[in-house]
């Protein structure tokens, strides 16, 4: 299981570019999970996704992001970590 969780949608353009935004920033291995499978996962989430989540200490990373502020906030989870 990986420390990272990229909240998602299924046929959603934004997570699409997100998936593209991560491999530009190379993040580390990451599982997906799809808001839609779960109601607590949809009140929570709703229309914010995609969301970056890390799992040690509950930072998020809303959408919009760019490769630059995923490496400097994966900077800030290794400097916490």
């Amino acid at each position: 299981m990986s420390n990272f969780v990229l909240y998602q949608r299924d046929y959603c353009h934004l997570c699409d570019l997100a998936l593209a935004v991560l491999a530009e920033a190379r993040l580390p291995d990451f599982d997906s999970v799809w808001v839609e499978d779960s109601d607590e996962l949809e009140e929570r989430y709703g229309t914010r996704v995609p969301v970056l989540r890390d799992l040690r200490d509950g930072r998020e990373l809303d959408w919009p992001f760019d490769a630059t502020s995923v490496t400097g906030w994966l900077g800030a989870s290794r400097r916490l970590g």
